[in-house]
């Protein structure tokens, strides 16, 4: 069903999935800070769990709150890229491993996770199929199992996937942000 994105916030607060629009794909979103919500997301896209899912935040000071932005390269990166099609791996704040965030370019997204808090995601399809841009394409695949916020039709090209827990970015899945653009502008930053 479509809901709009009061009713997904509540949805998110009670430990539901949603479907979500972004600036690159529909993705399945849970509040990252209900593990059992995550469990579910994990269910549905029937992903393995030694493969972590990322997290959307609504800005820069919601990412603070969950991992260690140890350099002015790595925030050079999120000045320039964020809200954008740029996942960064860092260092959890808690040192419990590490963790990719993501603030994505759609207003909707971004204010649910002001509303509910940071949002554990994957992209709206199943494990290793095409990603999904429609939600008609969502309720398509998941047969209602999820509530659906409709933004339209999404870009289609994942986000860049960066690890920046080194001295040096590291590609982990080439996406919408040419991986050039991201090492030219972290080796120039002081």
């Amino acid at each position: 069903m479509i809901v709009d994105p009061l009713t997904a916030a509540a949805a998110l607060r009670d430990g539901s999935v949603v479907a979500l629009p972004t600036d690159t794909v529909y993705g399945l979103a849970a509040d990252a800070a209900q593990p059992d919500a995550v469990e579910r997301l994990f269910e549905l896209k029937e992903r393995p769990h030694d493969v972590q899912v990322p997290v959307l935040v609504a800005d820069v000071p919601q990412a603070r709150g969950l991992a260690v932005i140890a350099s002015s390269a790595v925030e050079g990166l999120l000045e320039r890229f964020w809200p954008g099609p740029l996942t960064v791996v860092l260092h959890r704040l808690d040192g419990s491993g590490t963790i990719g965030l993501r603030c994505p370019e759609h207003a909707v997204v971004r204010d649910l996770c002001r509303r509910v808090g940071p949002l554990a995601t994957t992209s709206a399809n199943r494990h290793g199929e095409p990603p999904v841009t429609t939600a008609a394409g969502v309720l398509d695949l998941f047969e209602g199992a999820v509530a659906v916020v409709d933004g339209g039709t999404c870009a289609g090209t994942p986000s860049t996937v960066v690890d920046c827990t080194g001295p040096e970015p590291l590609l982990l899945r080439d996406g919408a942000v040419p991986f050039a653009v991201i090492a030219d502008l972290f080796h120039s930053t002081p």
